[in-house]
């Protein structure tokens, strides 16, 4: 029987998780062939943590409570090493324990891993459920993302990683900083299943505009070096249109610059040597069988 471990981070969103866990619960309900596990990685909530009872559909619920906040991402990176390293499993499910990953959705990746065992199933976003404006700088994080690293990462956190690509993930130090970026830069093959970002169950949504800058400049950090070589070839181009842009082609070249001076102190947060001892920062495990 295929062993398929769903990864959740939380952080004072108790109230969302039970509700996620529960629709957990009726969904994998309907696939009788595999057993399911769930790890919770509490990221060092300031809100108390209730009492949390096992969806009956669930092997077992394993709570890791952390010593610090290190923040969504982080919070993957080492839930990723934490499995590889402790539970048997053959797929990781990795998803938001908001409601923004709607967990019917899970159906649609279990059924990708179906039909084709060996290739990881990443949840492509086709439609989002933030204002206008958000989508607006959304599109345009996406463009120049390919602009300057040649890759089309329509894609978050919601997925269904094979365990042979969990295990050339879980030592990357670019996990560390963005979760997307080191699957499309390390991971060849991918299938994907369309998805609609759902809204948040209780309270507002947590990825401000402050918040997309920071996720836009950590994706692209991770290719770092297609970034600069990218950049030096559009500069030369420049270079040859001062006659007829003018100040324009400066500005442009200086803006080039300064995105690639950001991106080197972006891609300082990867951290190899963090991840590796990320288990550290664990301050109790629990599991719940029954």
């Amino acid at each position: 029987m295929k062993k398929i471990i769903f990864l959740l981070p939380v952080y004072n969103d108790w109230k969302s998780l039970l509700k996620v866990l529960g629709e957990i619960d009726l969904i994998i309900e309907k696939f009788s062939l595999y057993e399911f596990k769930c790890v919770v990685v509490n990221d060092s909530s300031t809100i108390q943590k209730p009492k949390i009872v096992k969806p009956k559909n669930l092997k077992s619920l394993t709570i890791i409570d952390m010593k610090e906040n290190r923040g969504h991402a982080r919070c993957n990176a080492f839930g990723l090493r934490y499995i590889n390293l402790k539970e048997p499993y053959d797929y990781v499910i990795v998803m938001d324990s908001d409601g923004e990953d709607r967990p019917v959705e899970i159906i649609d990746l279990i059924n990708k891993i179906r039909e084709n065992s060996e290739i990881s199933v990443v949840a492509k976003r086709v439609k989002r459920s933030e204002g206008l404006i958000f989508q607006t700088l959304y599109q345009i994080h996406k463009i120049i993302t390919f602009i300057f690293t040649g890759k089309k990462i329509n894609f978050g956190n919601y997925s269904c990683l094979i365990k042979r690509d969990i295990q050339i993930l879980s030592d990357k130090p670019s996990l560390w900083s963005s979760f997307s970026g080191s699957i499309k830069k390390n991971l060849s093959n991918l299938n994907e299943t369309n998805s609609i970002r759902g809204i948040r169950y209780f309270g507002p949504s947590k990825m401000s505009l402050f918040n997309l800058v920071v996720h836009s400049f950590s994706i692209i950090a991770v290719f770092k070096y297609t970034v600069f070589l990218r950049s030096t070839f559009i500069i030369i181009i420049l270079s040859f249109l001062t006659n007829v842009l003018g100040l324009i082609t400066i500005t442009l070249q200086f803006l080039i610059v300064l995105f690639n001076l950001i991106i080197f102190v972006v891609s300082m947060r990867e951290n190899k040597k963090a991840l590796l001892e990320s288990n550290s920062n664990i301050l109790n495990v629990s599991k719940i069988t029954h």
